[in-house]
């Protein structure tokens, strides 16, 4: 474990808000080299954000411009996730911020994440690009028992967004509330959902209702993590818009908007781009230092 003299600097970043107080905090290390798995969970746990970044230097073969290319590792208060968005724009906005927006690669467990940080009027977005995402059925009985858990009665939700699960870096339930009522009233029983989202191997459970044809607001339960409710969850998006293409819900070619954190205060929006021709998604969205 490394002492406080020794631990480097732990930043504070926002990611899908320019505001401090909106979007999803993420703890950010961008020299993480000299942190085993201990001190990067203890530093996570310490932040008590959903997720930190840990930045290392790129494996070999990772490819990508030199001084532009990084490991990263994501650690909940509680363990360590495979992929996380919100984490990563975080990152990549912090960059920026130290040698300038361009392009950058990020080697995940879930696999090779390119960003591109653009600025424009003091503004910083980036805009990562999932791995190749996949979405499966998921069983009846693992539904009612999400549904008791949520303590959503089937008949809140809404029959044209099937439940499945979706991949895009992370596993994630996606559930769809019928009305705008449904989604805001969330009140769920922590260690039952997060039971079974163990046995699942799922992230969070990505609650959606639909404003409009493009417009979407969304809630994630992240029991698995640690925390009660993830502000704006970027991995999330990600497999969102695979499920919403998969389905046909949305057209190959399409621009989502999420509007995530109203609920709790720290309003967030995520930009979902679908291009036909290319299965992965991206996901955009501002970025603001915290403190």
């Amino acid at each position: 474990m490394t002492t406080n003299a020794t631990r480097p600097e732990v930043l504070r970043y926002t990611a899908f808000s320019s505001a401090p107080d909106g979007g999803n905090p993420a703890g950010v290390v961008l020299d993480a080299a000299g942190l085993d798995d201990g001190d990067m969970l203890a530093i996570a746990a310490e932040l008590g954000y959903s997720e930190s970044a840990f930045l290392t230097p790129p494996p070999e073969g990772l490819g990508g411009r030199e001084g532009r290319a990084y490991g990263i590792r994501y650690f909940s208060p509680k363990a360590e996730v495979p992929f996380c968005g919100h984490a990563t724009v975080a990152s990549a906005v912090a960059l920026a911020e130290r040698i300038g927006p361009g392009d950058l690669l990020f080697a995940t467990r879930a696999g090779t994440v390119p960003v591109e940080v653009t600025e424009e009027g003091g503004s910083v977005r980036a805009t990562l690009t999932s791995v190749e995402p996949h979405v499966e059925d998921v069983a009846d009985a693992d539904l009612a028992e999400a549904l008791a858990a949520l303590d959503w009665p089937a008949a809140d939700l809404d029959p044209t967004f099937p439940p499945r699960i979706a991949f895009a870096g992370a596993r994630h339930l996606v559930l769809a509330a019928a009305t705008r009522a449904r989604l805001a009233d969330l009140a769920y029983d922590f260690a039952r959902l997060e039971t079974l989202m163990h046995r699942l191997d799922l992230t969070t459970v990505q609650l959606v209702w639909r404003e409009s044809a493009t417009v979407f607001h969304v809630r994630d339960p992240f029991p698995v993590g640690g925390v009660v409710e993830d502000p704006a969850t970027g991995a999330a998006a990600a497999a969102f818009g695979a499920y919403a293409r998969e389905l046909g819900l949305v057209p190959d070619d399409a621009v989502l908007t999420l509007y995530q954190g109203e609920d709790l205060g720290r309003p967030g929006e995520l930009t979902v781009t679908l291009r036909a021709g290319d299965r992965r998604v991206r996901v955009e969205g501002a970025g603001a230092r915290v403190g």
